[in-house]
């Protein structure tokens, strides 16, 4: 599982206008069962999303083709973890340690 974390590197009002491309390709990655939570950080100079399913290579070529990438309104910190441990809810994304 993947946590990507996005900080703007530019004003609010440039991030606001790609924001429709934005959340068309985060739709995009939900359609295809890769993301499965995502939303603005508070304060408001960034935002946090979960991806799973992938390897580190396809979400960071993921990250890439975000639109605030493209336009260089944000940056990435990508961080990979293993979830062992989930709420019921998620059971389904519970992962094994390798061994």
């Amino acid at each position: 599982m993947f946590v990507l974390e996005l900080t703007y590197t530019e004003p609010l009002e440039r991030v606001n206008e790609l924001l429709d491309a934005h959340v068309a390709w985060l739709d995009a990655q939900y359609a295809a069962g890769v993301f499965i939570a995502s939303g603005r950080k508070v304060p408001r100079d960034g935002g946090v999303i979960l991806a799973v399913g992938v390897d580190r290579a396809r979400v960071e070529r993921i990250a890439a083709e975000d639109p605030f990438t493209a336009a260089g309104v944000c940056v990435y910190r990508i961080t990979e973890f293993v979830a062992t441990k989930t709420a019921a809810e998620l059971a389904g994304y519970q992962e094994q340690l390798p061994s």
